[in-house]
């Protein structure tokens, strides 16, 4: 079994459900006591999210190099960023390193081709769904078309994901919203919707919404487990 490095802490509200999902499968996969092998660098999230909304990328990057680097002296053999909105510097990061980085996006586009759809809809935070970074890739690399939320829905969940769920606050009010989102997004042709932000799996599941949602932290924990067991 490799290690799993985890860059984590944002939230850790999200990254808790990374480490049950990895140990929860590795015990299903090799029975006994058995449980991964992983190292976790948990960040100061306030800090980070200071720099986001600062727009202060270059500092965020030299970063996010700074924790794979030491993920990888410290031994593990993957990295994986346990959330989707600091893949914006993931390629920089996995130049930083020799080890893998597993990229949330490539596993959750493995998901979404699996299950043969084309049209997507993407929710996260406004950096995920504004930006090129994740749409772009999944755009050109699996010929996957991605549609986002209207304006006034992007700032809804982007307040959601950061001033509730990060804090580890679930609103029933925020459930209906997104649920109405989700909706609205099928009309408009999403055959599904990827919860592009890792805490969005805490407020919404499969049995709220009628079209198929790819759970992005349950997907990416569950490649880097593959990874590790080197079934990947």
């Amino acid at each position: 079994m490799k290690t799993i490095g985890l860059i984590g802490g944002m939230s850790w509200e999200s990254s808790s459900e990374y480490y049950r999902i990895i140990n929860q499968m590795v015990k299903e996969r090799l029975g006994g006591l058995h449980s991964a092998q992983c190292i976790l660098y948990s960040v100061d999230f306030q800090e980070i999210e200071k720099l986001q909304h600062q727009d202060e990328w270059e500092e965020l990057t030299r970063l996010m190099i700074q924790f794979a680097e030491k993920l990888e002296d410290a031994g593990a053999e993957l990295i994986v960023i346990c959330t989707n909105t600091m893949h914006k510097m993931a390629e920089e990061v996995e130049n930083s390193v020799t080890i893998p980085l597993v990229h949330i996006a490539d596993a959750t586009a493995q998901a979404i081709v699996e299950k043969g759809l084309k049209k997507l809809a993407l929710l996260g935070t406004r950096f995920t769904m504004e930006e090129d970074f994740y749409k772009k890739r999944l755009e050109e690399r699996y010929n996957i078309e991605v549609l986002i939320p209207s304006e006034t829905d992007r700032k809804a969940i982007d307040d959601i994901i950061y001033h509730e769920l990060c804090l580890g606050i679930i609103k029933r009010s925020s459930k209906e919203r997104f649920k109405k989102i989700i909706k609205a997004l099928a009309v408009n042709g999403a055959e599904g919707v990827i919860l592009g932000c890792t805490e969005i799996p805490l407020l919404i599941s499969q049995e709220d919404v009628e079209i198929p949602l790819f759970d992005t932290t349950k997907i990416h924990a569950e490649l880097a487990v593959e990874m590790a067991l080197g079934k990947g």
